[in-house]
């Protein structure tokens, strides 16, 4: 009668641990499914604009709530709410195509006169100061001696004035960056949050976004750790 006992609460025991470490999967499990789709993002640099700021083979968080207006006190503990300053870095739905998700830094707010003379950016017709761009091209193109409108706007560009509910966003690798030079302004609606850290990152090739065959993602992967660029990791973004 004993030995029946004993089995039946071994038996109790080994359901009730069970059925925590299932709760607690499953608790987990909804936890970080809220906060990657409420609250932050995963995202991978693709291309070269934002160097270098940030580089091809850089994967970040995003905190999506850093520009949206807090709805109790106690989210502004949590994640700090901030207003849209001018040198921000942005992640937003890339206006030509919603479907796809671009990184830039914010360099006019609406209302803001901004103007580009031989590579250097005027606000309102003030020179900014900017240590985090880089230009690998000497050349300076103008209306003159350039082939396109792309080539000419690129170096040389306005005055315009950012429209309300509007933003204007360059990349940092200023001489390849495809931003609001060639498609225009970015409405705030599009906003999706601003970058907060570098949880890995890897030297990748500068196409490999375009390499989505099961062979190369497998090669990819094999190669994330003898390629990892251990420095990055865990670098806060400014």
């Amino acid at each position: 009668m004993k030995k029946e006992q004993m089995k039946k609460k071994k038996k109790e025991r080994k359901t009730g641990t069970f059925r925590e470490y299932f709760e607690l999967i499953v608790e987990t499990a909804l936890f970080v499914f809220f906060v990657m789709t409420f609250i932050v993002q995963a995202f991978q640099i693709p291309t070269g604009s934002m160097e270098d700021t940030l580089l091809v083979g850089d994967f970040l968080l995003v905190n999506k709530f850093a520009y949206t207006e807090p709805l109790f006190s106690f989210e502004d503990l949590l994640l700090p709410n901030k207003k849209l300053e001018r040198g921000d870095i942005v992640v937003f739905k890339y206006p030509q195509d919603l479907s796809k998700d671009f990184v830039k830094r914010l360099i006019g707010l609406q209302g803001d006169e901004v103007k580009i003379v031989d590579k250097q950016v005027y606000i309102n017709g003030e020179p900014i100061s900017e240590d985090y761009k880089v230009h690998n091209d000497i050349h300076v193109f103008t209306k003159d001696n350039s082939y396109n409108y792309d080539d000419s706007i690129r170096d040389n560009f306005g005055p315009f004035t950012v429209p309300p509910g509007q933003c204007f966003v360059l990349g940092d690798n200023r001489d390849n960056s495809l931003d609001s030079r060639y498609w225009g302004t970015l409405p705030l609606k599009y906003l999706k949050g601003k970058p907060w850290i570098i949880y890995f990152s890897y030297k990748a090739e500068r196409d490999a976004y375009l390499k989505t065959s099961l062979k190369d993602r497998l090669k990819r992967l094999t190669k994330f750790i003898m390629l990892a660029r251990w420095r990055r990791m865990f670098k806060i973004i400014h």
